[in-house]
C-alpha cells in the first residue's frame, strides 16, 4: 500500500460515491410516501424487512415478479422525457403480480447507468415511486449501479423485482370453465411491450420524436412514452367481489399469446374484435408499417391491457365494479371449449 500523497481516486475512475449517496438522500422523501402496514424499514440498510403478520396475513403465500422497460427506455433518453418510465416499470411487475391473485407488498427496483446524473435519477426514482404509491406497493429498497465503460454516455437501464401476498388456497386461476365470460380492461397505449418495432416503424415513418403525434396532441416521443396503466387496485376490488376466476396481462404477445396462459387444457376463447375501438395508435402503426390484422394482435395489446375471466353470473356486476373505478370495460367473448383464441369481426 502507497503512503504519503492520494493517488487515484475511486472518482476518477467515474464512480462518484458522494453523488450515489446524495441521490439515497433526495429520493427518501419519495420512498417514505409509499410506506404501507408491514413496512418494518427504510432505505439505506443493506437489506429491507417487511412484516407480514403486521400487514394482515395469517397464513400467506409469497408471489414474486420481475420485469423491466425494454427499448421504450430509448425514447425516455432522447428526449430527455423520463419521468413515466418508473410508472412503466412497477406496472410491468406488479400487473403480473396481481394475475395470480396476490396483492403487491414492497417493490426494489435497479437503476445502472454509465455516469450517475442525479437529478436524471431521481427523476425516475421518484416516477417509480409513483407507480408504487398507486398500487398500494411500498418502495423498500433497490441498488444504484454507477458503471463507467458499460454505458454510453446519458444512457440507463432499469429492472424492477414485486413481492406479493395471498392467503393460502387463493391462487389464480381457478375455477375457468366454458362459459366463463371476458372482460377486457382498456389500455393507456402501446405500454412497455413491442418497442423495437415502434421505433422501426417511427424510423420508417420519418418523423421524429419531436414531431406532432399523427393521430393526438403533443409530439410523437411523448405520446409513445405514455404510462402503463396500473390495474392493481381494481382488479383486486374485483376479485376480493368474487366472482373472478382468471386474469391475464396483455403484455408481450398480445391477446393471441397471453389469454391462453390463463386458460386450462381443452378450453380457448371467443373474442370479437368487434366490441372496441381499437385505439389510434395501433391504427397509425399498422398502417405505417402494412401489418397484418394477425401480428398486430400477436405484438401488441391493441386497446385491452387486461382481461378478467369471471363467471356468467358475475359479469354485469363486476363490469359496474370496475367502470366505477375508472376501467373502460369491454365484454370480448367468452371461454369455449378447444384450443387458444379465435377472432371473430375485425379491428377498427
Amino acid at each position: 500500500m502507497t503512503t504519503g500523497k492520494n493517488g487515484i481516486t475511486y472518482a476518477e475512475a467515474g464512480v462518484d460515491i458522494d453523488a450515489g449517496n446524495a441521490l439515497v438522500e433526495r429520493i427518501k422523501p419519495a420512498a417514505k410516501r409509499t410506506a404501507r402496514p408491514g413496512v418494518a424499514s427504510g432505505l439505506g440498510g443493506f437489506g429491507a424487512l417487511f412484516d407480514l403478520k403486521a400487514a394482515g396475513y395469517s397464513d400467506p403465500v409469497l408471489v414474486a415478479a420481475t420485469d423491466g422497460v425494454g427499448t421504450k427506455l430509448r425514447i425516455a433518453i432522447d428526449t430527455g422525457n423520463v419521468d413515466g418510465v418508473g410508472i412503466d416499470l412497477v406496472a410491468m411487475c406488479v400487473n403480473d403480480l396481481v394475475c395470480q391473485g396476490a396483492e403487491p407488498l414492497f417493490f426494489l427496483d435497479y437503476f445502472a447507468t454509465g455516469k450517475l446524473e442525479t437529478e436524471q435519477a431521481a427523476r425516475i426514482i421518484e416516477g417509480i415511486a409513483e407507480g408504487c404509491a398507486q398500487s398500494g406497493c411500498a418502495l423498500i429498497g433497490g441498488e444504484t449501479a454507477e458503471m463507467p465503460g458499460m454505458y454510453p454516455a446519458g444512457d440507463f437501464d432499469l429492472a424492477g423485482f414485486a413481492v406479493g401476498a395471498m392467503e393460502r388456497g387463493t391462487a389464480l386461476p381457478e375455477g375457468v370453465a366454458e362459459g366463463d365470460v371476458l372482460l377486457g380492461l382498456g389500455s393507456n397505449g402501446v405500454h412497455s411491450n413491442g418497442y423495437s418495432l415502434v421505433r422501426k416503424l417511427v424510423e420508417i415513418s420519418g418523423l421524429g420524436w419531436d414531431d406532432a403525434c399523427p393521430w393526438g396532441e403533443g409530439t410523437l416521443g411523448a405520446a409513445l412514452l405514455t404510462p402503463t396503466r396500473l390495474y392493481v387496485t381494481q382488479v383486486l376490488a374485483a376479485i376480493r367481489a368474487g366472482g373472478v376466476h382468471a386474469l391475464a396481462h396483455i403484455t408481450g404477445g398480445g391477446l393471441t399469446e397471453n389469454l391462453p396462459r390463463v386458460l386450462p387444457e381443452g378450453l380457448g376463447a371467443d373474442i370479437d374484435l368487434d366490441a372496441w375501438a381499437l385505439p389510434p395508435v395501433f391504427g397509425w402503426l399498422a398502417e405505417t408499417g402494412g401489418m397484418a390484422q394477425a401480428e398486430l394482435l400477436k405484438t401488441f395489446n391493441c386497446g385491452i391491457g387486461m382481461i378478467v375471466v369471471v363467471a356468467p353470473e358475475r359479469a354485469e356486476a363486476l363490469t359496474e365494479l370496475l367502470t366505477a373505478a375508472g376501467e373502460s370495460v369491454s365484454t370480448l367473448g367468452t371461454v369455449t371449449a378447444g384450443q387458444g383464441v379465435s377472432y371473430k369481426g375485425a379491428l377498427s
